[in-house]
C-alpha cells in the first residue's frame, strides 16, 4: 500500500466516523458538503481524495478537524464552523441561511436537506 492509498483510506475512515457521529446518511452529508452522493461515497470508501476546498467544507459540515480526518491527530476534535469571510461572494441571504443552519440539530438539517432536494427537482 503506497502513501496515497493509505491517505485515501485514512480520510475515508475519518469521514465515516464523523458522519456517523453526526447521524447523517451519505446522501445528507454529500448534500450539505455540495457533492454528488456517488462522489462523497467514493471519498468515504477511500477511492478518491477531495480537493482542498471540498475537504474544508467536509470538516465544517461534519464538525471535525482536518488533522483528525487526515490521521495527524487521533483525538476526535470538534471544530466550530467558521464565519464566512466579509468579502464573500455569497449574497446576504445565503450568509443568513448558512448562519441559521449552523445552529440547527442534525435532524432539523436532514429535514431541510430533504425539503431542498424536493424543491430542486
Amino acid at each position: 500500500m503506497d502513501d496515497l492509498d493509505k491517505l485515501r483510506r485514512t480520510l475515508g475512515r475519518g469521514l465515516l466516523r464523523a458522519r456517523s457521529r453526526k447521524g447523517y446518511t451519505q446522501a445528507e452529508a454529500a448534500s450539505l458538503v455540495g457533492l454528488a452522493t456517488t462522489v462523497y461515497g467514493r471519498v468515504e470508501r477511500g477511492g478518491m481524495l477531495p480537493s482542498v476546498p471540498t475537504l474544508y467544507r467536509m470538516c465544517t459540515v461534519l464538525g471535525v478537524s482536518a488533522n483528525v480526518l487526515l490521521g495527524f491527530n487521533s483525538a476526535e476534535e470538534v471544530v466550530l464552523p467558521p464565519s464566512p469571510p466579509e468579502d464573500s461572494e455569497d449574497s446576504p441571504e445565503m450568509r443568513r441561511l448558512a448562519s441559521t443552519l449552523r445552529t440547527l440539530s442534525p435532524s432539523a438539517i436532514r429535514t431541510i436537506s430533504a425539503l431542498a432536494s424536493a424543491i430542486r427537482k
